[in-house]
């Protein structure tokens, strides 16, 4: 019985270091995959710190001054008048900004216009929205400055 016994704790023993090189052998793997994506990471951020650099030595406005009074003829390039520059809050809305309007206020309104129509008044239109109006001291400051950024 104990030659049996024996062999049990042998084949238990060797199961679980079977259980354990394994479990070991794909942590070694994660890690591997870890070390892998965290270089591709660091690659990514010096390829975009390299393109921000690029960006900056391409637009310089001595660089661009040159380039455009070297091929002048070509280009016809004419200065932006000041009176063209907007701010991005004086745009109107995209479609996707716009709000639908209220089903309930819309049968309501249709209904109020067809007994003002029936007493003779003419129902009154709603306004279209402009731009956001210049107001305060503040955009003042800020007015010269033209704003950038991505428009989505």
């Amino acid at each position: 019985m104990l030659k049996t016994f024996d062999l049990v704790l042998i084949g238990v023993m060797t199961a679980t270091a079977a259980v354990t090189y394994t479990i070991k052998h794909r942590a070694e793997l994660k890690l591997e995959e870890v070390h892998r994506l965290e270089a591709e990471i660091k690659l990514e951020k010096d390829t975009i710190d390299l393109l921000k650099a690029d960006w900056a030595l391409q637009s310089q406005p001595n660089r661009l001054e040159r380039l455009v009074k070297a091929y002048d003829d070509e280009l016809q390039l004419q200065p932006t008048e000041s009176t063209a520059l907007v701010h991005a809050k004086e745009l109107p809305m995209l479609k996707s900004e716009v709000p639908l309007p209220d089903v309930t206020e819309a049968k309501a309104s249709a209904k109020g216009a067809t007994v003002a129509g029936a007493k003779g008044a003419t129902a009154k239109a709603q306004p279209i929205p402009g731009p956001a109006p210049h107001a305060g001291a503040e955009d003042d400051a800020d007015a010269d400055e033209i704003e950038t950024g991505s428009v989505e």
